[in-house]
């Protein structure tokens, strides 16, 4: 395969160790070829135009602008490129935030070299590349009941409890405030007729709405 010919991939990855290591990754395997790397989302908005990368490698926890907050932003300035989320995270509000607002795929960082490599071939021949794990939620997802009683950000705040988030975190993590999260807490409780997180947790589970 001549130069021109590879596959174009930006990075953007606050971890330098691990920015680095993508790199070389990257330019060793035989079609790929890293044009840039950026440490920030901020920073890669500058420039990422006249990189003109086929696939954007992105990290959700980012100083300044977050992953999350920056994918809309990155497929105004480049609507062809595909956007594989590589990061950490695996709660349900990020993965089903980053797929719906323009990301193609959504690894986490534990994934392995080759499925890193065969995830930006994948999602330049049209395909969604997930890791297990991920994709195992995603069908859960939509195995879910239709007859749930709760609203949308109900049952996303039930499955931040359902992982071990405390009320103050989910606060943070959905940027609301505290009052709002009891709020939500409270009409739950009240639709699911239980008086405690365990029994909420336990209803919602049987009856699929998580």
């Amino acid at each position: 395969m001549s130069q021109d010919k590879k596959i174009r991939v930006s990075i953007i990855e606050d971890d330098s160790t691990i920015r680095e290591g993508y790199e070389f990754l990257l330019n060793n395997a035989a079609n790929l070829q890293v044009v840039s790397a950026y440490p920030s989302v901020d920073d890669a908005l500058k420039k990422l135009g006249t990189d003109n990368p086929d696939v954007i490698l992105l990290d959700i926890e980012l100083p300044g602008t977050s992953g999350l907050d920056g994918l809309p932003r990155l497929k105004k300035v480049l609507p062809d490129a595909y956007i594989l989320m590589l990061t950490v995270y695996e709660q349900p509000h990020h993965i089903f935030r980053a797929l719906g607002t323009g990301a193609s795929g959504y690894l986490t960082k534990n994934s392995s070299p080759d499925k890193i490599i065969s995830a930006i071939q994948e999602v330049m021949e049209g395909g969604g590349p997930m890791s297990a794990n991920i994709a195992r939620m995603v069908i859960s997802s939509f195995q879910r009941s239709e007859a749930s009683p709760l609203t949308k950000r109900e049952t996303e705040i039930l499955e931040l409890i359902s992982v071990g988030k405390s009320r103050k975190k989910i606060a943070e993590e959905l940027f609301i405030d505290l009052e709002t999260v009891k709020s939500h807490i409270k009409n739950i409780y009240q639709k699911l007729d239980v008086h405690s997180k365990e029994d909420a947790l336990k209803t919602a589970k049987e009856q699929k709405f998580i």
